[in-house]
């Protein structure tokens, strides 16, 4: 039997180098090909890592290649990842994993129908903070969590990334492109949502783009850039959700937990680490001693020289242990799929002025504890 599985890549923009770059640190998987529509980005990034460069054509009937790493735009996602099922392939797809729940659910089907898996991004929740939060909320260290918010605000894409337009037209926006990081950790923590409720806005219908190499160019905007949500779990907390790229200064919090015992602040979910916060009845809030779990420890310099724990790829590690052990996958399609619909009802909501029952639902993925995320690593 196997112990190492292949990926080939397929689509070759800024996160594949991420990818590229972390993938070795795991035992069980290596990258044994890349591609993308554009010939030149393929044979550039396979270059750079040493990776052989394919056409998707190739990729996908490359028997060496176990599971397709889906790097593609979002509105591609579900067509890419419905052509790797069909070709046999397991799929881990960037986030989101699809634009609708009905294509989700298409996912799924087709998934049993050829005995593959599918499992999608984000798995920042398998973080060493994100981890140890769980472990204090299974604990009880806040008593049962009632209530809480999350923030995910800034100024928007256009300052920072070198081709912003897809994040303003329908499939962007600050719920599917930041949204997957923060429900996701919600539902790791809480378990399934049961409703939504959300209002809606796009204060500006044209932005400036301020990033190299388009600086000074004007783009469009064609789907809402601010939400308003309040999501309630099956288990009786409320959460409210604010996601904007219209805002340039806030004091929020990326996440706070209210239990009937004290309270979490949480850290940023697009993160592996961060401090962790918590506070009894007294209501001060003292910083946790993080425990030892390998993904905390810094291993990621970013461009201000800072270091940070950055475990991508642990999802696609966790998966290739899950297929060759047979054992549940944490990033699971069971709960992505939960986490598109969470998104989609949201931006119905908007819309209709109603609430929106959700559908779907899932189990928790089990905690990925220390030693559980030392023997994914080399």
């Amino acid at each position: 039997m196997k112990s190492v599985l292949g990926i080939g890549i397929i689509g070759c923009g800024n996160i594949s180098a991420t990818y590229l770059e972390l993938i070795p640190m795991f035992r069980n998987i290596a990258v044994v090909a890349v591609a993308d529509i554009n010939t030149a980005a393929a044979e550039a990034r396979g270059a750079a890592f040493n990776v052989p460069a394919q056409s998707v054509k190739a990729l996908l009937a490359n028997e060496a290649v176990d599971i397709v790493l889906n790097l593609t735009v979002p509105a591609v996602h579900f067509a890419v990842t419905k052509q790797a099922l069909l070709a046999g392939k397991h799929v881990y797809s960037e986030k989101p994993l699809t634009l609708s729940m009905k294509d989700a659910r298409a996912l799924q089907a087709l998934a049993a129908r050829r005995k593959r898996h599918v499992a999608a991004a984000p798995d920042t929740f398998l973080g060493g903070s994100p981890q140890m939060i769980r472990k204090l909320v299974d604990e009880g260290a806040i008593g049962k969590v009632a209530s809480g918010t999350a923030h995910i605000l800034s100024p928007g894409m256009e300052h920072w990334h070198p081709n912003p337009d897809f994040f303003f037209k329908p499939g962007g926006g600050p719920i599917l492109d930041m949204g997957p990081y923060y429900i996701t950790s919600l539902v790791s923590l809480l378990g399934p949502v049961k409703r939504v409720a959300a209002l809606s806005a796009t204060p500006r219908r044209q932005r400036l783009i301020s990033s190299a190499p388009r600086a000074g160019e004007m783009l469009k905007v064609t789907t809402p850039t601010t939400y308003h949500a309040l999501l309630q779990f099956a288990q009786g907390a409320t959460i409210t959700l604010s996601a904007s790229w219209d805002v340039f200064a806030h004091r929020h919090q990326p996440m706070e937990l209210y239990g009937t015992e004290g309270a979490i602040f949480v850290p940023d979910p697009n993160f592996f680490g961060g401090d962790v916060l918590l506070a009894g009845k007294d209501g001060e809030a003292r910083t946790v001693d993080l425990w030892d779990h390998p993904f905390t420890a810094p291993n990621w310099k970013d461009q201000e020289g800072n270091l940070w724990p950055n475990y991508r790829a642990a999802g696609i590690a966790d998966m290739a242990d899950g297929i060759l052990h047979r054992r549940d996958i944490r990033c699971d399609i069971s709960r992505t799929a939960h986490v598109v619909e969470v998104m989609t009802a949201i931006a119905d909501s908007s819309r209709t002025g109603k609430f929106v029952a959700l559908k779907s639902t899932c189990k928790r993925p089990k905690p990925l504890l220390p030693d559980d995320a030392r023997a994914l690593l080399k």
